[in-house]
Parts: C-alpha cells; structure tokens; sequence
C-alpha cells in the first residue's frame, strides 16, 4: 500500500492544484496561482522522481505521509527547519530544475560539476548539507523517471487530475562516491 496519493490538477487557466493524500485518509493541498502554477507541478514531479528513484524516506513526499502539511514548508517554518534528508533532497531537485531551465540535459560530468557548484553556494552548505555523489546510473533513472511523469502530465488536460502513488524509500540511496 502506498504511503501517500498525489494529485495534481491541471486548471483551465494555467494553475495547478497539488493534493496529498496520506495512508489514513487525511489531506493536505495548495492551490498554485499564475508563474507558480507552471513552475511547481514540474517541481513536485521532479520531487516525485528524486524520491522514488534514489529512495528517499524524508523527503518532501516523504514528510507530507508522515504528517506535514504543505504550508509546513514555508515561512514561518511550524515544524522547524527541514530535516537534512529533506534538504538533501531539495538540492538535488533544485539541480535537476537548473539544468531543466537552462536547456537541454546536460552530460553527467557536467550535472555533477554543476551540482557542486550549486550546492556550494547556498545555506545548505554552510550548515553541512551537501549534494550527494550521483553516478551515471542515478542521473539516467532520475531522468527516465521524471520523463515519464512529465510526459503523464503533459497528456492532463484542463480541469483533469494526474495521480500517482508514493511509497517511501523502496530504492537504495546513492552512495557518496563516484560511481561513473
């Protein structure tokens, strides 16, 4: 059985409605308005791709079954600050968001090059959160899977719900070397 039932609607006028739904029936939502209704579905199936295919259990998905809320994600942060599995997890899907705004995949080398960088720059860093090592493997599946749910949303149309289930940490986790 799945931990948690993701829906994402796509509305007539270019915004986006995400619903989760937890094993024990409880539910949270957000509505996306205007630019953030075209940028966060891609976002959440991006986090739906990261999560499943390197088997995350604390991740953004993964703290939503576990009982988060959506606005705990956000300022004035209820909960805390993120768990470092889940920070781990939005670098890695901040990157592959990068490399999806800036054109066509990059090679593997230049995925990890820029990972390094991005990761780098930010707070994460500062505070000892880093951007796991992901081997050529990693990158294609995270890319095959995200495909695939792209091409899934991409075929929604107006007023119609994407679903997808979601099962916590069912793929091994990557490891922190270069496995090129």
């Amino acid at each position: 059985m799945a931990d948690l039932l993701i829906r994402i609607k796509r509305g007539s006028d270019g915004s986006a409605a995400l619903t989760c739904v937890r094993g024990d029936g409880s539910v949270t939502w957000q509505r996306q308005l205007g630019e953030r209704g075209r940028f966060f579905p891609g976002h959440d199936l991006t986090h739906y791709a990261v999560e499943t295919t390197l088997g995350y259990r604390r991740g953004f998905y993964g703290l939503v079954a576990e009982g988060w809320d959506i606005g705990d994600f956000g300022a004035p942060w209820p909960r805390g600050t993120l768990p470092d599995e889940a920070r781990e997890v939005e670098l890695v899907v901040g990157l592959f968001d990068l490399e999806r705004s800036m054109g066509p995949d990059w090679t593997p080398d230049e995925l990890r090059a820029a990972g390094a960088e991005y990761a780098a720059t930010g707070r994460d860093a500062e505070q000892g959160v880093v951007l796991p090592t992901l081997g050529d493997d990693d990158i294609a599946r995270i890319r095959a899977a995200r495909a695939d749910v792209f091409a899934r949303w991409r075929a929604v149309a107006p007023g119609e719900t994407l679903e997808l289930a979601f099962t916590r940490g069912v793929a091994p986790r990557p490891v922190s070397v270069d496995a090129r």
